[in-house]
């Protein structure tokens, strides 16, 4: 039996630099709404989002440790190339990456890292540094918030 932990290592610059020219592709096409569920407790913050089956995404520049749990079937670009990841995983991820997901059917997607943040918008600026690109931040963005 294979283990449901997996790590992602940090990308290289290159990688992060393919991914975001992906990126800039990517917005050409028509873009899916994607509804932003946001969890503080215990000193934790949790953000979860689904990629709809047949959607494209790609994460912003993430600068912290984090676990992501992925539920689904999804292709993700992790800097040494596309990996598909299926069923229910939990990945420790180390800051330094910026992912490209295709997901295969809806894909479940939850980052958790612990924090002192009280709200979603210092918890994003706490992980990325792209904060203003993420999809909770786009014009009629449909955000959910629990805790704080």
């Amino acid at each position: 039996m294979s283990s449901l932990v997996r790590h992602i290592r940090a990308m290289s610059p290159e990688a992060v630099a393919t991914v975001a020219i992906f990126e800039e592709e990517a917005l050409r096409l028509p873009q899916v709404p994607i509804e932003t569920h946001h969890a503080f407790h215990a000193g934790m913050y949790a953000r979860t989002i689904m990629i709809p089956a047949g959607v494209v995404l790609t994460g912003a520049l993430i600068k912290i440790a984090t676990i992501l749990v992925i539920t689904g079937d999804v292709v993700v670009y992790t800097g040494t190339g596309p990996v598909r990841i299926s069923g229910h995983n939990v990945m420790l991820g180390n800051a330094g990456r910026k992912q490209a997901f295709v997901a295969e059917t809806d894909t479940y997607l939850t980052m958790v890292f612990p924090t002192t943040a009280t709200t979603v918008e210092d918890a994003e600026s706490e992980f990325t540094d792209e904060a203003s690109r993420l999809s909770s931040r786009r014009d009629g963005a449909v955000n959910v918030t629990t805790g704080a």
